[in-house]
């Protein structure tokens, strides 16, 4: 005999409300016997997207946030659940995502106040997990009455939305799911946090470098994200180039002719960088990867514009420290500043120049990554894990066109790719998504293939195969090392593909990737294309990671 699902309305009504009110229709997770609540309702009313892992749902959540705009919320059990999760979480800190983390507890009667207090054996019991929580979050909170629900999620978002964004979590004890529901809410009242306005002396400063500069170039991070057009017209004004870094490409799409990008380490890089007399830096952190490991030279003269006050002068010297929300303060400069003939002829050639050298270096990939860019619709997210292609030339040398495209793991973690594919293909539904990673990163979440499968998005895998990692391998011949730990097992991904019932294609030379790539696109449905890296001609240039090795002269 088959039980009627019940009507009773629990949290996960609440969280559907909330949900709702932000304009969030997705959520991705794993289901547990300490979110079975929360679960049914998303999957009754909204849509739930099945992962397996979950600090895939993390990742699914993350990129959902960056492919939309909006919040991304990732469901998880207590305990060893919420600990799978850190390491996602620490991306999305990284990233300044919008992720709403949201994971069970053990019931209340058993959680001692005063935490940490000793175990007393419950079921995926994690005495210290709120520690663990507010390690990992901008914000963190443990609901502890029923009534206040809707006031602990409305304060996390509010949190997550506000300048520097970050992820939040709630952790949410099983009982109080069960017992909470929309009728017991206390009233609330959300209002958003303002954002100071600029200091109007740095703004006079900084206007008055900029009436001086004759070669002046722009700096682009994250924290620019929502200036777009302003910086655009201000930098075609100036006559100024862009230099962004991984986090910051296509806030100016990269078709303009003053985006350099993100090749600021290059020779023709560094030169531009010695020419220029002023150097607008806006929402970046300067981070070791994209400065050489702090070791390249900038101008004196650094105007840098954050909303967090403390990134200002960390790395370089500023000049002129501006604080606040990057579009208010580039419209406050335009208003002041007039129109100047820069050196847009030198900007455009440089960023011709680091182009081509790319294009010849990188040998067979160039026609994979011209096939990419022309197949592919401009609001299509571009995934990529952390593996050659995407570092090599993924990164820099793909055109991004719309900053929401651009989903990269900041923080360098390997394998979580596949599942920040899924969750921009569930922000962005009406366009295919590309999924690039390697055979090694694929691996450490090779189950999510299932969740995609099991999904249905229209996201296309394609992974390069060249049998383990690449990037260490190549690190390890370059610094004469010994080889090891780099060759892995691979597995058979046609088979792979067949038991998913995901359609696969194999591509053995760069000009058959096209026709590849152009099927995939007009399916429906996720589609699976490998890359046979040793097969690619022209031979690519090897990529090596730019990690200072010590020697002995360093010490």
């Amino acid at each position: 005999m088959t039980t009627e699902p019940s009507t009773r309305r629990t949290g996960g009504d609440v969280l559907v409300d909330v949900m709702r009110r932000h304009g969030v229709t997705t959520a991705f997770g794993v289901i547990s016997i300490h979110n079975l609540p929360l679960v049914e309702a998303v999957d009754r009313d909204l849509q739930f997207v099945e992962m397996r892992h979950e600090a895939a749902a993390v990742n699914a959540a993350d990129a959902y946030a960056r492919a939309t705009g909006g919040i991304g919320v990732a469901l998880t059990s207590t305990g060893t659940g919420a600990g799978n999760a850190a390491g996602s979480m620490i991306e999305a800190l990284t990233a300044g995502s919008r992720v709403l983390h949201i994971t069970g507890q053990i019931e209340t009667e058993f959680l001692a106040p005063g935490r940490p207090a000793p175990s007393r054996g419950v079921i995926h019991e994690s005495p210290k997990q709120p520690q663990l929580l507010d390690a990992i979050s901008v914000h963190s909170a443990t609901i502890t009455d029923v009534k206040d629900v809707v006031v602990e999620l409305e304060t996390a978002i509010r949190r997550i939305r506000s300048a520097p964004n970050g992820p939040a979590s709630i952790e949410w004890p099983t009982d109080l799911q069960y017992l909470a529901s929309p009728e017991k809410q206390r009233p609330f009242e959300m209002t958003e946090s303002p954002v100071a306005d600029p200091d109007p002396a740095a703004i006079a400063r900084a206007v008055e470098l900029i009436s001086e500069s004759k070669t002046p170039l722009f700096w682009l991070g994250g924290g620019a994200a929502g200036a777009g057009r302003e910086l655009t017209d201000l930098a075609h004004r100036l006559g100024a180039g862009i230099i962004t870094s991984n986090s910051g490409r296509g806030i100016v799409p990269e078709s303009d002719p003053l985006v350099v990008g993100n090749f600021a380490t290059t020779p023709q890089g560094r030169a531009l960088l010695a020419d220029a007399d002023l150097l607008i830096a806006i929402g970046t952190h300067f981070r070791s990867n994209e400065t050489a490991s702090y070791s390249l030279r900038l101008p004196d003269n650094i105007i840098q514009i954050d909303i967090e006050p403390t990134t200002i002068g960390r790395v370089y010297p500023a000049a002129v420290g501006i604080t606040g929300d990057a579009r208010t303060v580039v419209a406050a400069l335009a208003e002041q500043v007039g129109p100047k003939d820069g050196w847009t002829t030198r900007v455009t050639e440089v960023r011709e120049h680091v182009r081509a050298d790319l294009t010849e270096y990188i040998g067979g990939y160039a026609e994979i990554c011209t096939a990419i860019r022309s197949i592919l619709p401009e609001r299509s997210p571009i995934a990529r894990d952390v593996t050659i292609p995407s570092s090599q030339w993924g990164n820099r040398l793909l055109p991004i066109l719309e900053r929401e495209t651009n989903i990269f793991p900041l923080g360098g973690g390997i394998g979580q790719g596949l599942a920040m594919g899924i969750g921009a293909a569930h922000g962005r539904p009406d366009v295919p998504t590309l999924i690039i990673v390697g055979d090694g990163g694929l691996a450490v979440h090779l189950g999510e293939l299932a969740s995609l499968a099991g999904s249905n998005a229209h996201a296309i895998v394609v992974v390069f195969n060249d049998g383990g990692y690449g990037v260490l391998r190549n690190m390890q011949e370059k610094n004469g090392f010994r080889r090891a730990g780099v060759d892995l097992h691979t597995p058979r991904f046609d088979l792979l593909a067949a038991s998913m019932d995901i359609p696969y294609q194999l591509i053995k030379h760069s000009g058959a990737f096209a026709d590849a790539l152009h099927i995939a696109v007009e399916r429906t449905g996720p589609s699976l294309i490998e890359v046979d890296v040793a097969s690619i001609q022209p031979t690519p240039g090897a990529f090596v990671p730019p990690v200072h090795i010590p020697q002995e002269a360093d010490r």
